[in-house]
């Protein structure tokens, strides 16, 4: 295995040099994607040593995950763990995906949070739920967690996507894709950690997309 760490971001200079030095010891290479962003995101990312990615304008995250995945596995990499760049995720954690995506052969191993519910907002784990349950029908296989941005995809598994979405909805698609490939989708508790991020998730826009995402995929089966 050669991992490589790629962190979108958006806007993160406070946080992403942080990031970036947590995962650094657990994989080969750190790839943040800056996209767009009006701050100093891409200089911190750089001085923290990763290799940066750059939008001229904010393309929205999925963009920025298609970017990261296909510079990674250009160069050689496989697998890519996948981190939010608020330091949400544990990067000690990291092992773990990479021993089950080793040891179980799983082409994407996505992290669990609904193990530990307590501390997370209602509307959050309502929707958790509710996309959990619409993208596991569509993919064929139980994913608990389909809306955790902590996740490890191989590059057998991103060459058998076809990306249509650029925001929010890519990271369902991605699942929904490689599910119907026939791609392995694991998934491993993981614990997150609430600070006072707030999210850029839009309650009403990004479900209208995951609608469409969802309609899309039923009518096309």
């Amino acid at each position: 295995m050669k991992p490589c760490a790629l962190i979108p971001a958006f806007n993160e200079e406070k946080h992403i040099g942080k990031a970036v030095a947590g995962v650094s010891c657990y994989v080969t290479k750190v790839i943040v994607v800056d996209d767009g962003s009006a701050d100093g995101t891409a200089r911190a990312a750089r001085d923290a040593g990763a290799e940066v990615v750059t939008h001229r304008r904010n393309l929205g995250k999925g963009a920025a995950l298609r970017s990261g995945l296909s510079k990674a596995f250009e160069e050689g990499y496989d697998p890519v763990v996948i981190l939010d760049a608020d330091g949400q995720h544990d990067c000690r954690e990291i092992p773990l995906f990479l021993e089950a995506a080793q040891g179980e052969g799983a082409d994407i191993v996505v992290g669990n949070r609904m193990g530990e519910t307590e501390r997370m907002p209602l509307v959050r784990y309502l929707t958790n739920k509710v996309t959990s349950y619409f993208v596991s029908r569509l993919a064929g296989q139980r994913i608990p967690d389909s809306q955790c941005g902590f996740r490890l995809i191989s590059e057998k598994a991103f060459r058998n996507i076809k990306f249509e979405t650029s925001r929010y909805d890519t990271e369902s698609e991605m699942l929904i894709e490689a599910g119907r490939a026939g791609c392995t989708i694991s998934s491993i508790p993981v614990r997150t950690i609430y600070g006072c991020e707030k999210s850029r998730i839009n309650p009403l826009v990004d479900t209208v997309r995951f609608i469409k995402l969802v309609v899309k995929h039923t009518l096309g089966r």
